[in-house]
């Protein structure tokens, strides 16, 4: 007996699960496709005739040569024999694709791998993408394009200025409104047939199941370490695929989890970093074209996923470096002692994730003190006696800054500190109030009395006392 390969067209993978191929043992066409059948017992219907004989519908080459012109189901194979089923294709009426959808998919339906079959799936399936930023942006043009039936949507964040620079769904005009609206139309513009759904609220603990489990698989467009966790953690849960993408000035990786019994974020990382110790891209910049290349890679994952074509990135991240215009793979594996997705696991339920990336709530005790934009002008009105203290970087404060200030970047905080008296009042800033809240537990837990954080940073304080300055 030889090992042959018969290829099966999409038509028909609905009968071998979703197989593009597979080998059996034979020495005949005859006994190979006895062989297949055995395997995929609905297939045979689709393929033969009562009388044994292959359907008038169905063609079979044999290494790309018509069986018919030869000595058909007794022609004998050899040794990597290849077998191709070849169906007639009407493309017509009983599609599910209306006339105007197969003109308008028809490069997509064009491709072996993919065919009617395959832009019926995609029209049947329906993705999350979760964040309408710089990965959500091109995410969101390429997957309505390539026809994903529903896509949902979930932002809590309106447009502004310096989203233009890479958040390619938006325009000028849609400065100060809701992302999650502005994106829905622009999608709408592009490709009528589809269903989105908008969710302008964060998600949390308390949403995320609700919002995750009506959808086949979620994409991760968001940018902070407690979302991650968030949406790592629900989409195991929930026993739905999450594809993975992050970007950071001119890095960006990409990967698969919770798929083919691969690996969980968990088990790449097991614990967030400190707050404060990576920054965000609102923090250290990003190269404007960097997340359209990983958005696609994770479209194109979806897509793969949703038609079962190809292979997955499951189980192995993708580095991109774009300054050296290079790509590597490295290895994950599955940790087995994950308390997720491990053999015996101890998270069953969602969690405090601002908690578990160490990130201090309101409700948490805490020895310095919040205080708002509106608070701060009073103060400096009055010359209430206080320090100012920017702890953002220096091409930050270039683009805006409150005077009078003090500059000191908060990787030099600890080299400044002595220059400070402990009774002193000290009022410490940055961009959002991330940066700066681990400045003042730093003061604080060194013996300084008077330490308040700017509620919002120099962004609360552009919008509620200055709006003459540059938002960025």
């Amino acid at each position: 007996m030889m090992t042959v390969t018969l290829k099966i067209p999409s038509p028909l993978r609905r009968f071998t699960d979703n197989s593009r191929a597979v080998e059996v043992e034979a020495d005949s066409v005859a006994t190979a496709l006895e062989q297949l059948f055995i395997l995929y017992p609905d297939l045979k219907l689709q393929v033969m005739d009562d009388s044994g004989q292959l359907r008038n519908f169905v063609n079979l080459f044999h290494d790309k040569v018509d069986i018919r012109q030869q000595q058909g189901l007794n022609t004998r194979l050899h040794q990597g024999s290849e077998l191709r089923i070849v169906p007639a294709i009407a493309g017509g009426s009983d599609s599910r694709l209306s006339a105007l959808e197969l003109s308008r998919y028809s490069r997509h339906i064009m491709l072996p791998e993919m065919g009617i079959e395959g832009q019926e799936l995609l029209k049947s399936a329906s993705i999350l993408i979760i964040g309408a930023g710089g990965l959500g942006c091109p995410l969101g043009l390429y997957l309505a394009a390539a026809g994903v039936g529903h896509l949902g949507i979930v932002d809590n964040d309106v447009v502004e200025e310096s989203n233009l620079q890479r958040q390619v769904l938006y325009t000028i005009d849609d400065i100060g409104k809701p992302k999650v609206d502005c994106a829905a139309a622009r999608l709408r513009q592009l490709n009528p047939y589809i269903k989105i759904s908008c969710y302008a609220e964060l998600l949390t603990s308390a949403n995320a199941m609700q919002l995750i489990e009506p959808y086949d698989l979620v994409i991760d467009g968001t940018d902070n370490f407690p979302t991650r966790y968030l949406v790592n953690d629900a989409c195991v849960l929930l026993n739905k695929p999450n594809i993975y993408g992050s970007i950071f000035r001119f890095d960006g990786q990409a990967t698969v989890f919770n798929y083919q019994q691969g690996p969980c974020y968990r088990c790449l990382y097991p614990s967030p970093p400190p707050p404060g110790l990576v920054p965000s891209c609102a923090e250290g910049g990003v190269l404007g074209v960097l997340p359209a290349i990983i958005a696609s890679i994770q479209a194109t994952e979806a897509i793969k996923m949703i038609t079962n074509i190809g292979d997955s990135l499951s189980g192995k991240l993708l580095l991109y470096d774009a300054l050296k215009m290079e790509f590597e793979y490295l290895q994950i594996e599955k940790n087995p002692d994950c308390p997720l997705c491990g053999q015996h696991p101890s998270i069953h339920a969602l969690i405090d994730y601002q908690q578990f990336c160490g990130i201090t709530t309101s409700t948490e005790p805490r020895s310095y003190q919040d205080i708002s934009p509106q608070e701060l002008k009073q103060k400096l009105d009055a010359n209430d006696p206080l320090v100012l203290i920017d702890v953002r970087e220096p091409y930050e404060r270039e683009i805006c800054k409150i005077m009078p200030s003090q500059h000191i970047p908060m990787a030099q905080i600890d080299a400044h500190m002595a220059e400070f008296n402990t009774e002193q009042v000290l009022v410490v800033h940055c961009k959002l109030g991330g940066r700066s809240a681990t400045v003042c537990q730093q003061f604080s837990t060194q013996g300084y009395k008077h330490v308040f954080n700017l509620t919002g940073g120099i962004l609360a304080w552009a919008d509620a006392v200055d709006d003459k300055l540059i938002r960025y």
